[in-house]
């Protein structure tokens, strides 16, 4: 293929897995999953592995009419792009579940996927920092272990945030990924904003998590490569109010 270094950082490879059409027991089956492979993850000269999960394939509709093609053709475009620019950064699996027995939410950090390499090897070594707004004291701050020289790390840990559902629904949970560094400050990688004031799925995981009592939620969240400004009042969606309990029931 054509492509010089600099353009060669800018571009993706994008597989998909299908099933085999001869073995299909449905003519038009969904592709299994996909996975994305930034180029800038490579180093000249020298042979790379990758240990990718697949992921749902996002579905794009289709115009109803010719007369739309070119125009849905070109928006197309232009989703796409914006979707590779949102995943620049990777994206981290997160877990919610406010737990009726010990009175708080649960929070689960369990792996982060096409992390941005902020190393000279091409690798970073990630960690992740949680913190709940507004709060004071270490109860509101929490970190997992570091991932050494890996882009796709697994955690796996669970961090608790004592409180009632209502308390809880009117705050923001900033977590963040960021690159130890030995004897320098931490490079940052991304992060992502659950709150009342969020949209799209960051919205929606908080206020299922917080809407019910011991229901655990998995949901995969792009990270963002800007960090996240807190406001001092932030109000709650009507969307996070938690659902109105009967006598004997969690």
């Amino acid at each position: 293929m054509g492509f010089d270094w600099p353009g060669l950082i800018l571009a993706a490879t994008r597989l998909c897995v299908c099933e085999d059409p001869r073995l299909r027991r449905r003519r038009r089956a969904p592709p299994l999953g996909e996975l994305r492979v930034p180029l800038r993850k490579l180093v000249p000269n020298r042979a790379r592995s990758f240990n990718i999960c697949l992921e749902k394939r996002r579905l794009t509709k289709r115009p109803k009419s010719l007369d739309t093609a070119r125009g849905m053709s070109l928006y197309e475009e232009e989703q796409a792009e914006a979707e590779t620019a949102g995943e620049e950064r990777g994206r981290i699996l997160l877990s919610l579940c406010y737990s009726s027995q010990r009175g708080g939410l649960l929070v689960g950090i369990l792996r982060c996927a096409h992390l941005a390499p902020m190393d000279a090897n091409g690798y970073s070594d990630p960690f992740v920092r949680l913190f709940l707004h507004p709060n004071l004291g270490k109860k509101s701050k929490y970190k997992t272990s570091v991932r050494r020289k890996t882009l796709n790390p697994e955690f796996n840990e669970e961090f608790f945030y004592a409180g009632p559902r209502e308390e809880l629904a009117q705050k923001t949970l900033l977590v963040s990924v960021w690159d130890y560094d030995l004897g320098t400050a931490d490079d940052f990688i991304g992060g992502v904003q659950l709150s009342s004031q969020a949209s799209g799925e960051q919205l929606r995981h908080w206020c299922e998590c917080l809407g019910h009592t011991d229901h655990r939620l998995e949901l995969w969240h792009p990270l963002d490569g800007v960090p996240h400004q807190l406001g001092d009042k932030p109000v709650q969606d009507p969307a996070c109010r938690p659902a109105p309990q009967w006598p004997g029931h969690p």
